[in-house]
């Protein structure tokens, strides 16, 4: 709960600074009349509704979980995700069309120095907020924050770009580069908006996250401990900044109850210890079977019943399989 609380605050920042940044973008093209400058405040103006959307559904996310849901409300996270992703992807089609509209109706620009100096201010202000946004976000398993921070660093690069067409516009008198360059980040705008879009839709069907396994897989597999003869079933479902996971323990069958959870809380501890607070883990411990001492590293077992061959590596392709590992069958 307290991640989703400073998940909360970090979003109100980001809404504040967006609307300001907003106004000093008006502000500059009413200054300069320049095309790529109300495109840029145009996309601005996705930022403070976007930021409005995820502030809500931060706000949501962070309530505790009820009778109605039981798993919390972090799906929010992901909903407000997806309306973000589109909303860019609008912009940067109505960049188009201002650009395009320019170019049929072209008129001169004034004061480039002064809208080129006030635009600059709110790249760099955005890119601090950006920066401090994703990074909090990926600490919390935060999509919604990371959305939000990824919205401000891409609206930071588009500035910049905007700024070097405005200085070669500046320098050279060439007008046109002004629809051009607001036409060439537009589609770096759609682009972003649609992996934005693209990750929340893979949270709200439950999608496995490959590069969140792959840690967790190399995790275990560094730390894996002698009495942890096997695990698979391995699941992980992501529920805005809380993870859900849930893996079948094999553990020696002599182990009495007491012993067998002492496992499944060191499993916990060092889960924990990588992945945070907000997690959810249900461990199904299962007893060792003759096939398993061919895997079985404890050099202390009295009850072997076959050698040890060789240990199974916990690999993306076999611990979420529903079945133990065992050499005579594909791993």
């Amino acid at each position: 709960m307290e991640k989703g609380r400073q998940n909360l605050r970090i979003q109100r920042w980001v809404v504040t600074i967006g609307v300001c940044l907003f106004l000093v973008k008006i502000a500059a093209y009413f200054l300069t009349r320049s095309v790529a400058i109300l495109t840029d405040a145009l996309e601005s103006t996705v930022n403070v509704a976007a930021g409005f959307i995820g502030l809500f559904s931060l706000s949501v996310a962070a309530r505790p979980r009820d009778e109605n849901h039981p798993y919390g409300h972090g799906k929010a996270e992901f909903l407000s995700a997806a309306v973000e992703g589109t909303l860019i992807g609008v912009a940067g089609i109505i960049i188009i069309y201002e650009a395009i509209d320019n170019f049929l109706h072209p008129h001169p620009l004034q004061k480039l120095d002064y809208g080129i100096l006030l635009v600059a201010l709110t790249a760099l202000l955005n890119f601090v907020m950006g920066y401090y946004s994703v990074r909090q976000g990926k600490k919390n398993n935060s999509l919604a924050l990371v959305a939000s921070g990824r919205h401000l660093q891409s609206d930071t690069y588009s500035t910049i770009g905007i700024i070097l067409g405005l200085l070669l516009i500046y320098f050279t008198g060439l007008a046109w580069l002004d629809g051009a360059v607001a036409i060439l980040f537009a589609f770096i705008l759609i682009f972003t908006g649609y992996r934005i879009l693209r990750h929340s839709i893979a949270g709200i069907m439950d999608e496995a996250d490959k590069e969140l396994l792959l840690k967790m897989v190399d995790l275990l597999n560094k730390h894996r401990r002698e009495n942890w003869i096997d695990l698979h079933n391995l699941r992980v479902i992501k529920y805005g900044g809380q993870l859900h996971v849930d893996c079948h323990l094999t553990v020696p069958w002599y182990f009495n109850v007491r012993e067998a959870h002492h496992e499944i809380d060191e499993l916990s501890s060092l889960i924990r210890q990588e992945f945070g607070d907000s997690l959810e883990l249900f461990v199904h411990s299962d007893g060792c079977l003759d096939f398993s001492c061919s895997i079985c590293t404890k050099a202390d077992c009295t009850v072997r019943k076959r050698p040890f061959e060789r240990q199974v590596p916990w690999t993306l392709e076999n611990l979420p399989l529903n079945k133990r590992h065992q050499l005579s069958t594909k791993t």
